[in-house]
């Protein structure tokens, strides 16, 4: 099934999400699904609050940057309660996007190694450590569980000049190829 991506101004993305417990009988149809949502939209990476579940789950397939970084081939994993330990080095722009954010990209500093636990899709606990790209796509869907926006990242100013596209997309004034849910557009 896919889900609907719930757009800019919807409560459950500023919201931190809640830890899994692992007999939670739907957590395997759930993340099947996040795939499926995911793909279809053409994301790297996609977070539970962005379909509406306030769950410390996010999924994520850096694939689509193995041009860049071949080692990212078939970088396809689930992180389940996940937590970071740590992150280090001098922090360096990327231009992100977010599919809860269509249309609007822009240059985010983030540290390039993060060390973290987390937990797999069969609730197996590892801590690994990650950097460059992939620790990026980490980084920025990890952001969604403690309800943080990459926009959130921004200057002040910044956000000020992007506060009518912001509030446009909230109203379903944006154009995706994917189905969404705006929390200011009466139908939906």
């Amino acid at each position: 099934m896919i889900y609907p991506i719930v757009a800019y101004g919807t409560p459950v993305l500023k919201k931190q999400a809640a830890i899994i417990d692992r007999d939670n009988p739907d957590i395997q149809d759930i993340i099947k699904n996040m795939f499926d949502t995911m793909y279809n939209a053409h994301g790297v990476g996609l977070a539970a609050p962005q379909i509406g579940l306030s769950l410390r789950l996010f999924i994520i397939d850096a694939s689509p940057f193995d041009d860049e970084d071949p080692s990212l081939k078939g970088v396809k994993k689930v992180f389940i309660n996940a937590q970071i330990i740590e992150e280090e080095g001098k922090e360096w722009k990327f231009n992100e996007g977010c599919l809860s954010i269509p249309t609007i990209r822009e240059d985010i500093e983030r540290k390039p190694t993060i060390r973290m636990k987390y937990q797999d899709e069969n609730f197996v606990e590892h801590e690994e450590t990650y950097s460059g790209i992939l620790a990026r796509v980490i980084q920025h869907e990890y952001d969604h569980i403690e309800g943080v926006l990459f926009t959130d990242r921004l200057s002040q100013l910044r956000r000020a000049i992007l506060k009518s596209k912001l509030q446009d997309i909230s109203k379903g004034k944006v154009q995706v190829d994917y189905r969404m849910k705006f929390p200011m557009l009466k139908r939906n």
